[in-house]
């Protein structure tokens, strides 16, 4: 069996710049002063210096009124109450799970925070501390919602709602989490055929579509890995990585539209082209070109 591998200079590489905002943002470098002018406020990324704003961090400065802040150009995930997150579960604990959000810390997931097996509602027991490995072990994918952070930043999780919980067979993405665009909700069923989650901490989760039956969620504690995904459900959901991956390397915006659009634009390219410089590029001014008449309109 051959494969074909594509090598290019560095010289030869695309550039992908021309696509996002049609004006190239002001990028600040830490040290480097925002506004000797009095009246502003300062926001996160900032300090005051001899009476004049200052950068703390490399990134693109934001004002709101007369808040003035600079948000990184790559950073970890900040999360705010009622993020829907997607993690990994790192540690298993007294009463209380590890979990990787792409946070500086890893979150903390409890066991009172949990919905167990069947949904039952009573406290939980030193059977239920005995079982925990049994419901999540390491290196189990979860959806979980940001419910509390704590005074060192770190993240306390639960899934008592019936839409969290362990996830199963499908893929993981993770891109930057400032590219994911804040919506209402970010559980999506596409009509391409595959359910997604936009996790707020830039780790997203695309599996074969979720069943009628299983319509309140993705979650809870079942593991059903014996059933084999059909070839068409794979193809799908290779071709949303890539797309996503696409619109992350353009710098583009993250949504449920948004990738739609570029899974419709890259049906004329196959799967596996989809990770040449070429067809992403395409792939993200074509989708770019859509989401601008979706807005005129």
């Amino acid at each position: 069996m051959t494969q074909n591998v594509h090598i290019r200079l560095a010289s030869q590489r695309i550039d992908n710049t021309i696509v996002g905002t049609s004006e190239v943002p002001r990028l600040y470098t830490p040290g480097e002063i925002i506004t000797c002018r009095s009246g502003f406020m300062r926001g996160h990324g900032t300090y005051m210096e001899e009476d004049a704003l200052t950068a703390s961090v490399a990134g693109v400065v934001e004002q709101v009124n007369k808040l003035i802040s600079v948000r990184p150009i790559k950073n970890r995930y900040n999360g705010e109450i009622g993020d829907v997150v997607v993690g990994r579960i790192t540690e298993v604990q007294q009463k209380r799970w590890k979990v990787d959000t792409n946070s500086r810390l890893d979150s903390v997931l409890l066991l009172s925070s949990v919905n167990l097996p069947g949904g039952e509602l009573r406290r939980r027991g030193t059977e239920d501390e005995q079982m925990m490995r049994k419901y999540l072990q390491e290196g189990d994918l979860i959806s979980a919602e940001v419910q509390k952070i704590y005074d060192d930043g770190s993240l306390s999780l639960y899934t008592r709602s019936l839409k969290y919980g362990k996830l199963c067979q499908g893929v993981l993405v993770k891109v930057f989490p400032s590219l994911v665009k804040r919506r209402k909700t970010h559980f999506h069923n596409l009509p391409c055929g595959a359910s997604m989650i936009l996790g707020n901490n830039g780790f997203i989760w695309i599996c074969p579509t979720v069943s009628e039956d299983e319509e309140n969620g993705l979650g809870g504690f079942t593991e059903n890995l014996l059933e084999v995904v059909p070839r068409t459900d794979r193809e799908v959901i290779a071709r949303l990585r890539n797309c996503i991956l696409a619109l992350a390397n353009c710098k583009m915006m993250l949504c449920d539209t948004s990738i739609l659009y570029a899974f419709e634009e890259s049906q004329k390219y196959e799967v596996l082209e989809l990770l040449r410089p070429e067809p992403m590029l395409d792939v993200c001014v074509l989708t770019q070109q859509r989401l601008y008449m979706q807005e005129d309109e």
